[in-house]
Protein backbone atom coordinates (compact mmCIF):
# COMPACT_ATOMS: atom_id res chain seq x y z
CA UNK A 1 0.00 0.00 0.00
CA UNK A 2 1.00 3.32 -0.72
CA UNK A 3 2.29 5.90 2.08
CA UNK A 4 0.91 9.17 3.05
CA UNK A 5 2.64 11.73 2.84
CA UNK A 6 3.73 14.34 5.83
CA UNK A 7 2.30 17.53 5.78
CA UNK A 8 5.70 19.19 4.84
CA UNK A 9 6.14 16.78 1.59
CA UNK A 10 2.72 18.01 0.71
CA UNK A 11 3.57 21.76 1.02
CA UNK A 12 6.88 21.01 -0.62
CA UNK A 13 5.45 19.00 -3.75
CA UNK A 14 2.66 21.49 -4.25
CA UNK A 15 5.10 24.31 -4.73
CA UNK A 16 5.50 23.02 -7.94
CA UNK A 17 2.20 22.41 -8.71
CA UNK A 18 0.82 25.95 -8.74
CA UNK A 19 -2.50 25.05 -9.76
CA UNK A 20 -3.21 22.96 -7.16
CA UNK A 21 -4.33 23.38 -3.54
CA UNK A 22 -4.38 21.33 -0.37
CA UNK A 23 -8.35 20.31 1.05
CA UNK A 24 -7.93 18.25 3.59
CA UNK A 25 -6.59 15.15 2.98
CA UNK A 26 -7.39 15.90 -1.40
CA UNK A 27 -5.59 17.39 -4.06
CA UNK A 28 -8.12 19.62 -6.31
CA UNK A 29 -7.77 21.13 -9.45
CA UNK A 30 -9.93 23.32 -12.06
CA UNK A 31 -9.48 23.48 -15.30
CA UNK A 32 -11.47 25.45 -17.85
CA UNK A 33 -11.37 24.80 -21.03
CA UNK A 34 -12.42 26.62 -24.21
CA UNK A 35 -15.38 24.76 -24.72
CA UNK A 36 -17.40 21.55 -23.73
CA UNK A 37 -16.03 19.26 -26.36
CA UNK A 38 -13.05 20.48 -25.30
CA UNK A 39 -13.44 19.67 -21.67
CA UNK A 40 -14.61 16.16 -22.06
CA UNK A 41 -11.70 15.53 -24.37
CA UNK A 42 -9.37 16.20 -21.55
CA UNK A 43 -11.66 14.40 -19.23
CA UNK A 44 -10.45 11.50 -21.83
CA UNK A 45 -7.08 11.94 -21.96
CA UNK A 46 -6.88 12.25 -18.15
CA UNK A 47 -8.62 9.19 -17.90
CA UNK A 48 -7.00 7.23 -19.84
CA UNK A 49 -3.53 8.68 -17.71
CA UNK A 50 -5.00 7.61 -14.95
CA UNK A 51 -6.26 4.05 -16.16
CA UNK A 52 -2.08 3.54 -16.58
CA UNK A 53 -1.58 4.46 -13.58
CA UNK A 54 -4.20 2.39 -11.97
CA UNK A 55 -4.76 5.23 -9.48
CA UNK A 56 -8.16 7.12 -10.83
CA UNK A 57 -9.19 10.78 -9.89
CA UNK A 58 -12.36 11.93 -9.12
CA UNK A 59 -14.04 14.45 -11.79
CA UNK A 60 -16.37 16.67 -11.27
CA UNK A 61 -17.62 18.01 -14.99
CA UNK A 62 -19.63 21.68 -15.07
CA UNK A 63 -19.54 22.74 -18.35
CA UNK A 64 -16.12 23.69 -19.29
CA UNK A 65 -14.96 23.20 -16.18
CA UNK A 66 -13.95 20.18 -14.39
CA UNK A 67 -12.71 20.20 -11.40
CA UNK A 68 -9.95 16.62 -10.39
CA UNK A 69 -9.43 15.74 -7.04
CA UNK A 70 -7.01 13.39 -6.09
CA UNK A 71 -6.36 10.95 -2.80
CA UNK A 72 -5.34 7.75 -2.47
CA UNK A 73 -8.62 6.48 -0.73
CA UNK A 74 -6.97 2.73 0.28
CA UNK A 75 -4.29 4.73 2.38
CA UNK A 76 -6.72 7.62 3.76
CA UNK A 77 -5.07 10.62 2.10
CA UNK A 78 -1.97 11.75 -0.36
CA UNK A 79 0.63 10.43 -1.63
CA UNK A 80 3.13 10.21 -3.79
CA UNK A 81 0.60 8.53 -6.82
CA UNK A 82 -1.43 11.87 -6.21
CA UNK A 83 1.50 14.13 -7.03
CA UNK A 84 2.65 11.89 -9.70
CA UNK A 85 -1.05 11.97 -11.40
CA UNK A 86 -1.41 15.71 -10.48
CA UNK A 87 2.08 16.35 -12.51
CA UNK A 88 0.52 14.20 -15.38
CA UNK A 89 -3.05 16.05 -15.74
CA UNK A 90 -0.80 19.41 -15.73
CA UNK A 91 0.94 18.06 -18.78
CA UNK A 92 -2.13 16.95 -20.61
CA UNK A 93 -4.00 20.20 -19.94
CA UNK A 94 -0.71 22.20 -20.89
CA UNK A 95 -1.38 20.56 -24.65
CA UNK A 96 -4.70 20.50 -25.06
Amino acid sequence: MAELLSDTEIDTALTKLPHWHRDGATLTRTIESASFPAAIALVGRVAEAAESMNHHPDMDIRWRKVTYSLSTHSAGGITGSDLELARRIDDLAAAA
